[in-house]
Formats: structure tokens, C-alpha cells, sequence
């Protein structure tokens, strides 16, 4: 007669008799503890009780970037319905130069001027970050 497998032992560490397949373990096979006397009870507590917590999905780097890059291809769709529809040329001044482009170029390069200016300025901030991180790390070292 096969017999199932499984745990061996109980929750306290006591050994469970293996059974055999089609019968069902007995009242008698699991371990009894103690009663408690009568009136040892904990009194209840007056908090409020505690609701479940929702599991979130963890966000990743990977997730985060997938994110970025379908915002930035609905922002390029964008771009080019907006550049497709505003091909009317105007005059331009810029530090005494005048000249006529497509608004849609004109606005592109103002754009890419601002992205770029943003470029330099967080890469300066980020320097400026690490420089303040390795200063503190040395400082915090302890010295031998």
C-alpha cells in the first residue's frame, strides 16, 4: 500500500505518521495542546482593526523606461502633425540677423535649444551631486 508523502513533522516539531493512500488522518494523530485555564483570556483590544494591504507591482528601471519612451513617441507624433500642418514661412530676428523659415523649423530649434540648455544644466547638478556624495564619504571614513 503506497504511502503519501509530504511533511514530517507537525507546526511544534512533533512526527507525523505517514498515511496511507484513501484514508484520511485521524483526530488522534495530531499533537493536543494544553487547554488554557479559565479566565487567563486577554482582554480585547479597543484599536481598530487593521485592513488588508493592497500588493503593488514593484516598479522597475526597466518599466519606468518603457514608460518614458511611449511618452516620447506620442510627443514625436505630435511633433510631426504639428510641423505638418504649420509649414507657412515668417521672418525671424535674432541678434540682429533677420531671415524667414517654416514656423514649424522655428519652434523645433527653439525646442532643441531649451532641451539642450536643460541637458547642460542637470549634467552640472548631477556633478555637483557626486562631488558632495565622495566628500561626505571621505569625511565619514574613519581614519586608522
Amino acid at each position: 500500500m503506497p504511502v503519501q508523502r509530504g511533511f514530517d513533522h507537525h507546526f511544534d516539531g512533533t512526527p507525523v505518521r505517514p498515511v496511507p493512500d484513501g484514508e484520511r488522518p485521524s483526530l488522534s494523530d495530531a499533537p493536543v495542546k494544553p487547554a488554557k485555564p479559565v479566565g487567563t483570556a486577554k482582554p480585547r483590544s479597543t484599536a481598530t482593526p487593521v485592513k488588508p494591504t493592497v500588493r503593488r507591482p514593484v516598479r522597475t528601471r526597466t518599466g519606468a523606461a518603457w514608460v518614458g519612451l511611449c511618452v516620447g513617441a506620442l510627443v514625436l507624433v505630435g511633433l510631426v502633425v504639428f510641423m505638418l500642418q504649420n509649414t507657412a514661412p515668417v521672418e525671424v530676428t535674432f541678434l540682429g540677423a533677420t531671415g524667414t523659415a517654416p514656423l514649424a523649423l522655428e519652434l523645433l530649434i527653439a525646442g532643441l535649444g531649451v532641451g539642450v540648455v536643460a541637458l547642460v544644466l542637470g549634467a552640472l547638478r548631477i556633478g555637483q551631486l557626486r562631488r558632495r556624495i565622495r566628500t561626505d564619504q571621505h569625511v565619514a571614513l574613519p581614519t586608522h
